[in-house]
Formats: structure tokens, sequence, C-alpha cells
């Protein structure tokens, strides 16, 4: 019967392939679900494309990506393979069919393959019934199928006999463990019974009808609180009151569970109070409470006969009755230093105690302060924060501070501020703090054991608000410990500790610590400043203490020559200045700084500098020669400036000038009537210096006592024979220098010139212009004789002097020791022809010199340079 069954399956198969011919191909059965560890048989049908080039004979079979072994396939016919999968334990899993033609795989078609088990019998089943509103029953499905499973819940009537099957309206579907019944179909009835159907696609189990009564399941809303509040006059209780939900099953007694705590504690308390059918509402008292305390309230109820509580309803706060507070407020202060008109601040800063039970909601605190020596200067203020800042003389005070509410004030807490010119003890001597894991130690010693009370403060040091400080008393101990979290980590803190006797504070000690240290945000900036040849001096500025993040404890300075290996050195904490010696000259450097603390350290930013080629030894070794040679020719300079006169007579001596001779008149009349002269200056031409003669060695050396002069007298005649043959042009100077024998002769009233070896070479080095020769006024002691005076000759054009041999040498004359060895005698061009051609016979001779006779003629250099000058 299976076979048949079997064939006409494969013949339907092939029919559907020949009618739906425009397919590849097809696999059956699509999608199939199965028991696991059952077997799985699948055809695939091709489709006409296919054929005749392939059957059913070139089809493989992969499951997910694994080949199925031929001996597992099964050719029906020539379109349709089979392949049998024998114990398929996959959850889920894909085969796949491929035609295998010429070496090469197709895919055709493929199918998701699923197995599972049939569902277990639902069990444990349970309902929960909120009256007129909602009936919710849940199960258990036992072991997971893996495969769809659908359930219904049945809620069937039962009598003394026999179930009465539900209709629709007492069934509902679910996917899941749990179904819902809703108003209007959760009418109230005691003699239910609830059964589950499980089915899937292999198969179903149905679970007993399980009777459960509607009473017992009933679970309703939450109770309204009405009001928690306390009774005035009565301390340590609260009165509650609350309202029960309408949708209850009527007449059934009730049990309500009210919950309190207070608001400092996580424990609470629970208190039943039971309820008749009839009551809508409940009320409750509770004591043992603690004063001016806020307490929570909630409350929740069951039926006497249900197994479900109801919900927590919403809490609800109040506070008990307030009495006074119990204890004084934890007092302290900050004093400011004194202001110039005497008077001082002083921060007052207070904080709770934390008591049990509290003293209630504070409203306020009044602080009281008075002179220590006149208490009827009392004066009070109010205030709602915890701080105040009080004005205060120079003198002591008593202050006092108390807490207060609606039932009363705390006790006094007393502190005494000194006045400014107290001196306190030092009664602590020293401090230290450390740190563990969890906490930070502060011991100390004292030089009074009798001091029993002591005021540990602490405060971050970078703050200035005196209210940011806290601080804690601390009795019968030398050592204070507190949470590492009350500090912050990588933060200075100053810690002090004040001890107290009697109502006096004693000097602190204190004390800076770091809870944890990091290394230092930043590193120093080094500051080179000017280098010297050998040296440096590196210095550097403190780290902002808000940068530090701990203790720096040492600073250490690296550098580095340019190519070179780098150095360091290390110093304390307090150096902030240091010399690099030993350095090379005239070498750049690296130079950085880094800060340690005991975390690690960090470096700051390199800065260069670069070493000098010379010191200031070398320099001064160098500028000092210098300076001492400037010196030396400065003084000179100025000694020869302030000595001139005396070097100048020695080296350069006055020569006397005859024209200021008060011995003689000098004849001015005869100098200016020369003709010589007026026709020299009466045009402008350049005398080239060819036109002037100097006769030499007309004297005899100076070392020769007395200078022989030239007379004119012995030699008059011999000067008017001179002829004229040695002329040419009568415009050239004639000389007559021959062995020191020749002298010219010119009439007596022409000038001449004597000039030594040095002005002589002087002379043929420049252009005289004969425009600037002016008259030179002869000087009364120069005269060749007092009444000399200049003959002119108009009709004559040439006159021509020769003077003979000097026949005798002419006495030394004082006036001539330095300047006359030469007498030239020139003949301008520019002389008129009468002049030139004047008779011999108006000539004047001149007369010879004598020694110490006044009135002679001769003209010096003075004169000379005189001449050239103008």
């Amino acid at each position: 019967m299976c076979n048949c069954l079997i064939w006409m399956f494969i013949l339907l198969c092939s029919s559907v392939a020949d009618e739906n011919s425009i397919r590849d191909a097809d696999i059956f059965p699509l999608s199939p679900e199965i028991e696991r560890g059952s077997t799985l048989k699948l055809f695939c049908v091709l489709g006409k494309r296919y054929t005749p080039h392939r059957n059913a004979s070139h089809i493989i079979w992969k499951l997910n990506h694994e080949l199925i072994a031929q001996e597992n396939y099964s050719i029906v016919n020539e379109t349709v393979s089979s392949v049998t999968i024998r114990n398929f334990t996959y959850s889920k899993a894909h085969v796949k069919c491929f035609t295998k033609y010429l070496g090469k795989e197709q895919l055709l078609v493929h199918t998701e393959v699923k197995s599972g088990f049939p569902p277990d019998t639902p069990g444990n089943i349970s309902c929960i019934y909120y009256f007129n509103a909602e009936l919710t029953c849940t199960w258990t499905s036992g072991r997971e199928t893996n495969l769809m499973t659908n359930y219904t819940l049945y809620r069937k009537v039962m009598t003394e006999e026999r179930v009465t099957l539900p209709n629709t309206r007492n069934s509902c579907q679910s996917k899941t463990t749990s179904c819902s019944f809703y108003y209007p179909d959760v009418s109230y009835s005691s003699s239910f019974c609830f059964q589950v159907k499980a089915e899937n696609v292999l198969g179903e189990a149905s679970s007993d009808c399980v009777p459960i009564p509607m009473e017992k399941i009933e679970k309703f809303e939450p109770p309204e609180i009405l009001s928690v509040k306390k009774i005035t006059g009565i301390k340590q209780l609260l009165t509650v009151t609350w309202k029960m939900p309408e949708k209850i099953i009527p007449s059934q007694d009730l049990i309500c569970q009210i919950q309190y705590r207070n608001m400092y504690s996580n424990s609470s308390e629970i208190v039943t109070v039971p309820l008749n059918s009839a009551e809508k509402t409940g009320s409750c008292n509770l004591t043992g409470l603690w004063d001016s305390t806020e307490y929570l309230v909630a409350i929740r109820c069951i039926s006497v006969v249900s197994v479900f509580w109801s919900e927590w309803s919403r809490g609800k706060t109040a506070s008990t009755e307030e009495k006074a507070p119990s204890e004084k407020v934890d007092l302290w202060r900050v004093i400011e230093s004194s202001h110039p008109a005497g008077s001082r601040s002083v921060h007052l800063m207070w904080k709770l105690l934390n008591s049990f039970p509290p003293s209630g909601r504070i409203l306020g605190y009044k602080i009281q302060y008075f002179p220590e020596n006149n208490a009827a200067l009392k004066m009070t203020n109010v205030s709602t924060d915890k701080k105040i800042v009080l004005l205060l003389n120079e003198e002591a005070y008593i202050i006092s501070v108390t807490a207060y509410n609606s039932a009363g004030n705390s006790p006094e807490a007393l502190l005494r501020i000194p006045s400014t010119d107290e001196k306190t003890s030092q009664i602590i001597e020293t401090v230290r703090t450390f740190t563990t894991n969890e906490e930070v130690v502060v011991k100390w010693t004292a030089s009074e054991p009798e001091v029993t009370e002591y005021v540990v403060e602490w405060y971050e040091e970078l703050k200035t608000d005196p209210f940011g400080r806290s601080w804690q008393y601390v009795s019968n101990s030398t050592n204070w410990k507190t949470n590492k979290k009350n500090f912050k980590p990588f933060i200075c803190y100053n810690i002090s500790v004040y001890p107290l006797y009697g109502n006096k504070v004693a000097a602190p000690c204190s004390i800076q610590t770091y809870v944890q240290e990091k290394k230092p945000s930043e590193g120093p900036v080094a500051d080179t400043g000017i280098p010297g040849k050998n040296e440096v001096t590196i210095k550097w500025k403190e780290i902002s203490k808000e940068k530090r993040n701990g203790f720096i404890s040492s600073y250490t300075i690296f550098y580095k020559p340019e190519d070179g290996k780098e150095l360091n050195e290390t110093v304390n904490s307090d150096v902030l200045q240091y010399r690099l010696k030993s350095l090379q000259a005239n070498t750049q450097y690296t130079v950085y700084i880094m800060a340690n603390n005991g975390a690690g350290g960090t470096s700051g930013e390199p800065k260069t500098f670069k070493t000098l080629k010379f010191n200031k030894e070398d320099i001064i070794f160098i500028a000092l020669p210098i300076g001492l040679s400037m010196l030396f020719l400065l003084g000179l300079w100025i000694t020869c400036i302030l000595k001139k006169h005396v070097f100048k007579k020695v080296c350069w001596p006055d020569i006397p000038n005859p024209a200021e001779s008060i011995a003689v008149e000098w004849p001015l009349d005869v100098s200016m009537n020369n003709s010589f002269l007026k026709g020299v200056t009466s045009e402008a031409k350049t005398i080239d210096f060819e036109d002037i003669s100097v006769l030499e060695h007309c004297f005899p050396e100076e070392s020769q006592e007395g200078p022989l002069l030239m007379n004119c007298e012995n030699h008059v005649s011999e000067c008017t024979d001179i002829n004229t043959k040695g002329m040419s042009n009568g415009d050239k100077k004639i000389l007559y220098n021959e062995k020191n024998e020749v002298a010219k002769c010119f009439s007596p009233s022409m000038p001449y010139i004597i000039a030594d070896q040095d002005i002589r070479s002087q002379m043929h080095s420049a252009l005289i212009p004969a425009k600037e020769i002016q008259p030179i006024e002869m000087l009364e002691d120069d005269l060749c004789g007092s009444q000399q005076t200049s003959i002119k000759n108009e009709n004559d054009n040439e006159e021509v002097l020769k003077l003979e041999d000097l026949s005798e040498k002419a006495l030394f004359n004082p006036y001539l020791k330095n300047s006359v060895k030469t007498r030239e005698f020139l003949i301008s061009e520019n002389l008129s022809e009468h002049s030139k051609n004047e008779p011999r016979s108006q000539s004047t001779l001149l007369p010879p010199f004598q020694k110490n006779v006044a009135g002679q003629s001769y003209v010096t250099l003075d004169m000379f340079g005189l001449a050239t000058a103008h």
C-alpha cells in the first residue's frame, strides 16, 4: 500500500513538471518539518529545459555544503531523482539539488528542512483573577519542540457528575505559555476548571482540566493612602489612613500591611491590620517613632481566602512631632589679620552633628558674641545659613551659636576669639602625615599631655575662601584618620592641628601633603642669560602650584653641545639657578630642565645658547695695551698742546721781524714809490718759478764766526759797467753766478729776497701769480741807507746791473743769522721801458752791510712769505 502511494506521488510530480515546464526544476516536499532523528526523503524533478542533454543521472545532492554520498541517490525516471537522509539530527538545514554536466555543477533548487519534537503535555496551570476585569492563566510547556506550537486554553464549568465542554467564548489561543480572558468574558464562578492543549505538525497533547476556585486566585488593585500625619502634642507617633479599591469580591474579609521606614535608614518595619468586608477605609497609628523624623509609608492588602497580595501602594512621607535639638553644633572659626583701623574679620562656620534620632528640621541659627571683659555688650545675629562673618575689634571675644526649631533651641556651642596682642603657646611639636590604600592618617606629638582635645583643619592650598575649609574635633587621641575620598588627588592640602584647653585655642602646627601624586603637568622654562666663554648661568622659575601635582624634589639640567654627548646636573628643589662650567668656547648648546616629584619628572622647552669666543679677561688682555697706547698718545698730544710754545721755541724759534723794530723808521714812501713793485702789481700775470733765481753760498757757513754781507758801495762802479750782452729778450732774469763771485745788480730801489735752501725748494713747486704780489713795505732797519730812493728811468728799454765779485766779506748781522744766506735780485717783465733804459748815472748803489749799524736795507724770509701769500 505504501509503495502505491509513493508511485502515485512520483507520477503526480511528473505531471506537475510537465505542466510547469517553464521552470528549471522542482523539489518535493517543500520546507518539510520532521521529527528529529527520523529519515528524510526528497525528490528533485528536472524541467524540459534540461532534456534531452541532461537526465536524472546527472543530479547530485548536498546537505548544507557537504556532498551526499551516491549510495543515497535513487533514479525514479529520466527526470526525477530522490535522496534519502537517515537519522536527521540538524535542527535546521538546507538540502540542495544540482546537475553535474561536463564537469560543471549547476544549482537547480533547494529547500529548508527543520527537525523537532511533538509537544509535551502542558502542566502547572495557575491563574490570577482581577474581579470584573481580567483572568490570566499560565502553564509550563515541557521540553522545547523547536517547531511552531500552538496552545489553546479552555475554561470549563464543572458539575457534580460531569464536565461541560466550553464554547468558543470560554477558550483562547496563544503561541506562548500564557493566555488571558478580558471583561466581559470574566464572569465570577467558583466551579471553573482549566485545561491546556498543545499541538504542532508532529502531534498534539492536552492537560487534565484543573479546578481552580475564583476567590482563591483573586488579586485586586493596591489601596490608596489618604493621609499620614502627626498628632499635635503627641510625640513619636503618626496616623495612617487609607481607602480600599472598589473591584473586590464582595463578602470577603481582608488583611492589610503597613510598611514604614525613616528617611535615614534602609531597613523598614511592617504592621498588619485586619479589615472586615464592610469596611471601605482603614486607619492605623504608628508608635515608637523617632522625634522630628521623616517617615515613608506604603500599604498592601489581601483577601483572607486568596493567595495573592495586592501590589504596594504609592508611598507617602510625613514627619513626627519635633523636639528641641539635643546636640550643640560643631563650631569653628578662621581669623583674618587685623585691618588698619584695628578691626578684624572672623569667619564663623558650623555643622550639625550626626545624631540619632535627629533633632528635626532646623529653622535657623542664633549667634551671640560679646567682649570677654564686658558681657553687657552682648550682640545677637540670626542666620539660616551655616556661616557668618563678624567684624570684631582687637579685644578678646566669646562667641556662642545655637540651632533652633519649632520646639526650642539646642545647647550653646562656645568659642573664644583671642585678642590681637595675645600670645599663644606652641603645644604641638611635630605633625606628620601618611596615606594608606583607603585612609589619610595624621599624627602629632604634644608637649603638654594634659591637653586632650584638638581640632584638625584641612583645605586646598590654592583655595583662599575661608569657608572652604574642613575641620573635625578629636578627643583623647594624637592621631586622626579619614577616608581618602575626602581629598582630591594631585592637589596640595594644608593640614593644621589646633590644641584646645578650656575655651582657648593654642597655636597650630601645620603641614602640607598630597594624598596622590603624578608627574608635573609642565616643566620649567630655562633662561640662559648672557653666556660666557666656558660657562653659563641657567635660571628658571618655579612651576605654578596647580601644575606641580606633587612635591618637587629636585631639578635636573640636561645640556648637550652640538653633535656632542648629552650631560646632566641635578640640584635640590630650592635651587633656581645653576652655573654650568667647563663648556667649550664658541659652541652652540641645547639645554632643558626637568622637574621631578615622587611620581616622575617632566621636562620644559629646550633652549639654545652659544658660548663666547672670548671672555672678559681675554678682551681686557687685548684692550689694555691698546688703551694704554691711546692714553699715552692722548697725553702726548695734550702735552704738546699745553707746551706748544716751549716746543716751538726749541724746534722752530721765532725770527725777529724788522718791521717791528724800533731802532729806525721804515721808509714806507720809498717802498710804495718803487717803480719796480708798481710794475709787478700793475698786471695780472703768472710768474714762472724760472723767473726767480737764487744765489747760493753768498755767505760762509753758520759755523763760521759772523756772516759775510755784501758791500754794495765797493762794487757800485762794477755794477754800472755790466753790459747787457748776457741778457736775452729783455724779459728774462740776468743771472751772473759763477764760482760764487757773481751777483745780480739792480737799481737801488728794487726789492730783493733772501731765502735759504728749504725755502728755495718750495719756490720750485709753486706758481706765484704776479697780480697777487703786493708792494712790500720796507722796514726801517732793513734799508741800505736811510736816504735811499727809487730811481725811475722811463726812456731806457732795458737796464742791466752787473755786479763784480765781492771783494770783501761783510760782517755778521744778527738779524740775518737764521734767515739770510743768499740774496736774489729780480727784474720784472712788467717794468716800463723807461725804467729799463734808465741811465746808469741815475742808479743808486746799495751801501754795504755793516755790523751793528742801524738803518740798513734788507729783505727777509718773512717778507718773502708775505709776498707769496698775497
